[in-house]
């Protein structure tokens, strides 16, 4: 019988845990490397915990670059800038911009939509395998607007029409059947029937990182700083240690770029910096996720309480909390439901975004036994199974229908 693979992957969120269990699906033999515990604070773990399936429309889109400068000033808007980081954001910022194009929208929507069509199959596929005790709910995921952000909102719905998304426009009337605690500021929106949200995204992360330790998977609490190649097979480096593979995947989030930069592949991934607080006890009021577009942020009842996520500021990984973006989120959510008792749990997390908002999925183009998967932006919990399905493959060398070419890190050069 011949040798088993034996496969490294960096980064012990829901990227790299997919991954891990797709390829102990396929005969490898698997090693996570994470410098933190998998579960901890990270992207994973604070999350929306939406299953988003519907969410192909790119924040890359024509109409977006007039709507930046009064998002930047308003204090309730869902964009900021840490001014320090934006010398190093120019560069990223140039690429979005020349990404803002109908086709270029068009581009990224469609491929997309190829990969969120598979997502929830993929999942579930995982999720036949451990016992998820109700921390998944299929009750859809409500977005709601006013008349002000009525154009970008036609925008998005004729863009899912055309690729056959699964989507219910309501009315206020519905809207307040479906959820009457919200106070009655929207005029629209739109009801994605089979959307669903994580109770508790972390459990959710643990119990699949669970099935790979009892399948065999090893994981080694160690931070990689570095790849180093022995006759093109990878060695993964530490501080103290060097780990030999056959092949590894990097799946480490906003974290990628190091690496990949001493790979010698310029990948422009950069950082948008998400915050989130809980209003505990308070889950009750609402039965599914909302989100109210027009300020960018969304609420999800949660174990925790009512999760409250959003906003967008880009500042890197280095720079602290921006107290600003919390209060933005508390009074967003007092605007949404009125009274809410005090606010715990300041979270500050990081989202891996490309300026084409389509994600790094492929091999390396330098190197043939790396395999990148990184770089998903807001919907990183929801392309995690499908993700790590699709490099199992790539690395099993099965064949696909699936067009890879958009994701592959050699459309940067």
């Amino acid at each position: 019988m011949e040798k088993k693979l034996k496969i490294g992957i960096v980064g012990a969120g829901i990227q790299g845990v997919s991954n891990a269990l797709f390829l102990q699906k396929k005969g490898f033999e698997v090693t996570i490397f994470d410098k933190k515990d998998p579960g901890n604070t990270a992207a994973s773990y604070g999350n929306a915990g939406h299953f988003s399936p519907y969410a192909s429309v790119p924040i890359n889109r024509p109409d977006i670059l007039t709507d930046v400068p009064a998002m930047l000033l308003s204090s309730s808007g869902p964009l900021a800038l840490k001014w320090n980081y934006v010398p190093k954001m120019i560069p990223w910022f140039l690429r979005f911009i020349r990404n803002c194009s109908t086709s270029k929208m068009m581009h990224t929507a469609k491929n997309m939509h190829q990969i969120l069509d598979l997502a929830l199959p993929a999942y579930d596929e995982l999720f036949d395998e451990i016992d998820l005790e109700g921390l998944v709910e299929k009750k859809g995921i409500l977005y709601i607007w006013n008349d002000q952000s009525l154009k970008s909102r036609e925008l998005e719905i004729r863009v899912r029409n055309e690729l056959g998304v699964d989507q219910q426009v309501v009315t206020p009337k519905e809207i307040h059947d479906l959820e009457p605690n919200i106070k009655p500021f929207y005029h629209g929106g739109v009801y994605y029937r089979y959307g669903r949200h994580a109770r508790n995204p972390k459990k959710i992360l643990l119990k699949l990182f669970d099935l790979f330790v009892k399948k065999g998977g090893n994981f080694l609490k160690s931070n990689i700083e570095n790849i180093k190649f022995e006759n093109e097979k990878p060695i993964v480096k530490s501080e103290s240690q060097s780990f030999h593979f056959d092949k590894i995947v990097i799946a480490c989030g906003a974290f990628s770029k190091k690496l990949t930069d001493n790979l010698d592949e310029r990948i422009p991934l950069d950082t948008e910096r998400g915050y989130h607080v809980h209003f505990k006890g308070c889950d009750h009021l609402l039965t599914r996720p909302v989100i109210f577009q027009n300020r960018g942020f969304g609420i999800t009842p949660m174990e925790q309480g009512l999760r409250v996520v959003g906003t967008v500021e880009f500042g890197g990984l280095d720079n602290p909390i921006s107290k600003g973006r919390i209060k933005n989120l508390i009074n967003n959510a007092k605007y949404m439901l009125g009274d809410l008792p005090e606010h715990e749990d300041e979270w500050l997390g990081f989202r891996p975004s490309m300026p084409d908002f389509l994600p790094v999925i492929g091999p390396s183009k330098n190197h043939k036994n790396v395999f990148y998967c990184f770089g998903h932006h807001h919907l990183g919990w929801t392309l995690g199974p499908i993700s790590g399905k699709i490099i199992s493959g790539m690395i099993a060398e099965e064949n696909t229908n699936l067009d890879l070419k958009p994701y592959s890190s050699s459309r940067f050069n």
